[in-house]
């Protein structure tokens, strides 16, 4: 028997494909451009937006004679048994591949946002909290691990990193992104698709582009930046994590940017994504984008309408399940009224995936029989190490941390005893399990009451609620209030619960008006502070909130960011003083919580100033972070130097611990461009390095900053490297600059290409 080129392993996977799509009707060929979320609520209790409005009928066993192209969520849409589950997606995919002529499986996707969304699987902290910890090689082993996990029980395709830049800290996302700086989510983002892709899990960036920049923070909102932003700011990390990461997948973004939504934009997911940068994966839309290309943005008249725009826009797979993609765009085909040669371009490049992925081998098995555990003991360990990286020490103006051990502690607070203050809401527990009330979590979750009574078990530790959430209801202040004054410190553990569409204070749909503390937990704060015994805050939360008000009133302050279900003991152990804080914000907490949600990226209008009575100045700087140890920073002096257009430059600085105990720093460089043809932010990152270091013991690291590092978008919509003054700015935040390097760049005007460098190298070396 003669094997079919297309099954031909030995030949080129072009080769291989083109010879297969010679054989496909066109029926068969649409087939593999679009998923089939099985077991999808049509109810309104949905977990994607307008999920029972967007869903189709179908018949399945029809369906899959013609094959089929992806299946959505088999893990992630209810609670099933990892094991089950591995065992009934095989069967799915044996009932695909033995339903259609060329016996091809589908390519199985599922969510994996801060670890695998499913029954069972480790949750890690949020993205957010990867930010916080300025630690990329550790990003990329959690990236690994989950990996990992998707591909033991036969998942292909992971819908993760976020590499949304956020822009307004009150929209809902925010826990989702990995911070307020192009620079920190690009080298992280990277670092985790690089841990996917190397488990042969196929990485897809979300969300392209623009997304997080909304107007009025609401999600789904217009976007209404300029060229610049979105040259500057949104869319490098996207670039980095292709280039240097190797993502093969890109998830075109919901949003609408000047009027031309990002699923039907030709310049963005074609020509910039292809043609300039030379992307050859795969485009798939967000969850019912096509559709929306209808039903909300109103720039097509009709299903087959909408599935023209995307298809000629290069999106090549609709996603989660079939609406646009199916009949109506086999019929605008049979009409003339769409080119049969879209369907083959995006059904082209399906296949050439699923050629990398062995799913057009003949000897292709789904994977059955391994023993499953996605909650590992290797998993937590990593999950902890993570969390307690990523856990930020604000202030500790009065001393009062670390605890001391046979103290009496107060515990009060809505988040201070409940497992899902946690967890984000791409976690299965709440993402999924809301929607099955009476299933348990999956996973054990510590809570911060229960690891702090055993971390310190010589403490005396009370307990009271104090409030809810969001919710109004006062009646638990007395308690609360009396637990406090009996102690010798307060622990108010506040914060936020993550949830969907409203039903959450952060998450997907939860966005905020403003950057106050939920419901009544400020009044809990006054309330606990009034009754002068120290209280340490501790927020959980998915974005950060305004603190001016208690400035200079706490003992201490502690943030985390969902820190997943090892959280509460790394919580513990900062609080007792076992685990040295060494997170760094990886977003600005604001002072006030009204009209002042930026970033730190802002040019000299949009700083502090005698032009406005407002202040946007953060109450803690982005980067900012403390430690239980001290460091001393110490740089060469050197004289201002100049450098091409095209040339390098090596800054360094020895740090040294000089306190008692081991801890890390996290030395942080900035640009500052004091002239340029545009205005440019104050100060941007464009280095870090995290150094662990014993007491006593230093090290130096040098940064290679390359001219291409200081480029900018033009007037023209040009990338630059323009001549003239720079300042290279070493700080241990934002705002606290320890060292400066001056440099002059000499030359023409350069236009670097898209082989420019993306990030500054650095080396670490021992110092006697």
């Amino acid at each position: 028997m003669t094997t079919a080129p297309w099954r031909d392993p030995a030949l080129p996977a072009a080769t291989r494909v083109d010879d297969l799509l010679s054989r496909m009707t066109l029926e068969e060929k649409t087939a593999q451009l679009y998923g089939v979320w099985v077991g999808a609520a049509t109810d309104g209790g949905g977990v994607a937006p307008l999920q029972s409005e967007m869903a189709s009928a179908y018949d399945w066993d029809e369906l899959i004679t013609r094959g089929l192209g992806q299946l959505t969520r088999s893990f992630g849409t209810a609670p099933v048994d990892p094991a089950l589950g591995a065992q009934a997606l095989a069967r799915a995919q044996r009932r695909i591949a033995e339903a259609g002529r060329f016996g091809i499986p589908a390519v199985a996707h599922e969510e994996c946002l801060a670890g695998f969304t499913a029954w069972q699987a480790t949750a890690y902290p949020v993205p957010l909290a990867w930010g916080a910890a300025f630690d990329p090689a550790l990003v990329e082993e959690v990236g690994r691990r989950i990996g990992e996990d998707l591909r033991s029980v036969g998942v292909h395709q992971g819908l993760a990193p976020v590499l949304d830049v956020v822009r307004d800290l009150r929209w809902g996302r925010v826990e989702e992104t990995i911070g307020e700086d192009p620079y920190l989510v690009g080298t992280v983002a990277t670092a985790y698709v690089r841990g996917l892709e190397s488990a042969g899990i196929v990485a897809t960036l979300k969300h392209f582009a623009g997304y997080a920049a909304s107007a009025g923070a609401r999600n789904l909102a217009p976007v209404r930046a300029g060229v610049r932003e979105l040259a500057d700011v949104t869319l490098p990390p996207f670039e980095m994590a292709l280039r240097e990461g190797g993502a093969r997948s890109v998830m075109a973004a919901y949003n609408d940017t000047d009027g031309v939504p990002a699923s039907a934009d030709p310049y963005l997911l074609t020509e910039l994504l292809r043609e300039e940068w030379g992307f050859t994966g795969t485009v798939v839309s967000d969850y019912f984008g096509v559709g929306f290309l209808q039903s909300l943005h109103r720039v097509a008249g009709s299903e087959a309408e909408a599935a023209h725009k995307a298809l000629e826009a290069g999106i090549d797979v609709e996603l989660p399940t079939l609406k646009c993609y199916g009949e109506p765009l086999v019929a605008a085909v049979r009409a003339g009224t769409v080119p049969e040669s879209l369907i083959d371009r995006a059904a082209r490049r399906v296949l050439l995936q699923k050629c990398e992925l062995g799913l057009l081998d003949e000897d292709w098995r789904p994977e059955t029989g391994r023993p499953v555990d996605l909650d590992s003991a290797g998993n937590r360990a990593l999950a902890r190490r993570l969390a307690e990286e990523s856990v930020v020490l604000l202030d500790n103006a009065d001393g009062v941390l670390p605890l001391a051990p046979d103290t009496r502690i107060a515990v009060v607070g809505p988040r201070a005893h409940d497992p899902l203050a946690m967890l984000g809401c791409y976690s299965f527990p709440s993402h999924v399990l809301a929607h099955h009330p009476g299933v348990p979590t999956g996973v054990d979750i510590p809570t911060v009451l229960d690891a702090l009574r055993a971390e310190l078990p010589d403490a005396e530790v009370t307990f009271a609620r104090g409030c809810e959430v969001s919710e109004p209801d006062r009646s638990g202040f007395e308690e609360a209030v009396a637990r406090a004054a009996e102690a010798d410190v307060c622990v108010a553990v506040l914060g936020d619960r993550a949830g969907l569409f409203g039903r959450g204070t952060s998450g997907e749909g939860c966005d905020v008006a403003d950057l106050g503390l939920p419901g009544v937990q400020g009044e809990l704060l006054d309330a606990l502070v009034a009754t002068g015994v120290p209280v340490v805050l501790v927020l959980l939360t998915g974005r950060p909130y305004a603190l001016g008000r208690w400035q200079d009133r706490l003992g201490g302050v502690v943030q985390a960011f969902f820190p997943g279900e090892e959280g509460g003991p790394a919580l513990a152990g900062v609080l007792s003083g076992r685990v040295g804080p060494s997170g760094r914000l990886p977003v600005s907490v604001p002072r006030d919580p009204g009209g002042q949600p930026w970033t730190y990226l802002q040019p000299p209008l949009g700083l502090a100033g005698e032009v406005s009575n407002l202040d946007p100045t953060p109450l803690y700087p982005f980067g900012h972070g403390r430690s239980y140890t001290s460091f001393d920073w110490e740089a060469a002096e050197v004289p201002e130097a100049e450098i091409a257009t095209d040339g390098s430059y090596d800054v360094s600085v020895t740090v040294r611990n000089t306190g008692g105990r081991a801890g890390a720093e996290v030395v942080q460089l900035y640009l500052h461009d004091p002239v340029a043809s545009v205005t440019r932010p104050d100060v941007r990152l464009i280095g870090y390095r995290r150094l662990e270091l014993a007491a006593g013991e230093a090290r130096r690291v040098t940064f290679r900053f390359h001219a291409d590092l200081s480029a900018f978008t033009d007037r023209t919509g040009t990338r630059i490297v323009e001549p003239g003054a720079l300042e290279l700015r070493l700080g241990a935040s934002s705002a606290d600059v320890r060292h400066t390097a001056r440099l002059n760049l000499t030359g023409p005007v350069r236009h670097p290409g898209t082989d420019r460098r993306l990030h500054c190298e650095t080396e670490v070396e021992p110092v006697s």
